[in-house]
Order: C-alpha cells, then structure tokens, then sequence
C-alpha cells in the first residue's frame, strides 16, 4: 500500500454518537478515509461486499444482526476487508468466537486514539491486532488444559450412557432409573451434544474411546 493511499475504513455500530466519534476522529487524519457506516452485521456485510473497505471496524453485539455473525459472513464469501473488532466487550464468550470467525484483531472502546489508529494501519496490512486484555486471556486460555469431556458429562447422563451401552433401551432406561421416557431422551441428546456425534452406536463408541466407560 503506498503510503500516500489513505486507508479505507466501514463503521459498523449500532450506537450513533459512537459511530459520530470514531468517524470525527479518522476524518481528522489524512491517512484515512471512512467510506460508510452501517447500525448493524447484516448492513454491514451489505455494505464491505459493495465498498470493499480495507478495514471495517466491527462492533459485536448489535440487534438486527451481531458482529460475530458479520465477520463469518465476511470470512464465508471471501471478502478483501480486514476486521477489526472494537467493542466493550473482552470476555471469552465474546473474544473467542470473533477470532475464530476470521477478525484480524480485537480492541477495546477505551483504547487511546492512537492505539486504535496503530491498530487499523496493522489490520489493513493483515497484521493481528489484540488489546492487553485480550491478548492476557487467550495465552491464557491456550495455556489452560481443557477439561476432559466426560467432566461435562452430569452424573445422571453417564448412568444413562452406561445403560445404553448394555444395549438397554429407552423404555427401559426409563423404568431403571425411575424417570420418563421423554426424560431419557432428552439426556440423550445432551450426551449426544457433548460428545459431539449422532446417535447411541456413536456416543457409545467415543465414550469408550474416551475412557468415560472405561475401555472396553
């Protein structure tokens, strides 16, 4: 990119006088230059796919169509812009699925205005951008173990998964431990849920696997 090309940006946030204030701020510098604002993703998509920004700075929780969903979006159809998430938001919940949907960097709303224009220049160049914050709880979280599977597991589903795995049935699994059929089902497709396959012959292949039922 030639130093003297501005930057292209997309604004999308649902809050107005946001929106106001961060357009105010790249329009001062003529190494920028905003090209739309959107209130929400799915405008938001609209808008990158058709303006083809460098960088669209991307709230994430927005009525009428989150950010998370936007960057996906954007990801899904090949999009040239960069996204940079810039939100209040740092929490696991919000930063992971952003990061895995395609954002190239994530700040925060109480980033210096400095910060922030260091952070679109490295965006726009496909550099990651993540703020302290975000960058402290991702080291943390890759360097945290998961927890084993079978600890998601509650008590009752693994007497159940060891029911099914005796080829018992759901009428009879339901007589067995006292609870209705529509109870047993319904843990089924829990178990089947965080195990993360289809059916019983699956669940209980993966839980021996896993050693939930132990080996078999």
């Amino acid at each position: 990119m030639a130093d003297r090309t501005p930057i292209t940006l997309l604004i999308v946030d649902d809050h107005p006088v946001v929106r106001d204030g961060v357009r105010g701020m790249f329009a001062a510098d003529p190494g920028f230059l905003v090209l739309g604002e959107a209130s929400d993703g799915v405008r938001g998509v609209e808008l990158a796919l058709r303006l083809d920004p460098d960088v669209v700075l991307m709230d994430l929780r927005m009525p009428g169509g989150n950010g998370v969903d936007a960057i996906a979006e954007l990801t899904r159809r090949g999009a040239r812009s960069r996204v940079l998430v810039l939100t209040t938001y740092d929490t696991d919940t919000d930063t992971l699925p952003a990061i895995e949907a395609g954002a190239t960097g994530y700040l925060l709303k109480d980033a210096p205005r400095e910060e922030l224009f260091a952070a679109v220049r490295a965006a726009a160049e496909g550099r990651t951008v993540l703020s302290p914050a975000v960058a402290s709880r991702l080291v943390s979280r890759v360097r945290t173990p998961a927890a084993p599977v079978d600890e998601s597991l509650s008590a009752r589903e693994r007497e159940v998964l060891e029911l099914v795995a005796k080829g018992t049935s759901n009428r009879a699994i339901a007589v067995e431990l006292f609870i209705s059929e529509a109870t047993v089902k319904t843990h089924l497709t829990h178990i089947y849920a965080k195990l993360d396959v289809k059916d019983r012959a699956a669940a209980v292949a993966v839980a021996y696997e896993r050693g939930i039922l132990g080996r078999a």
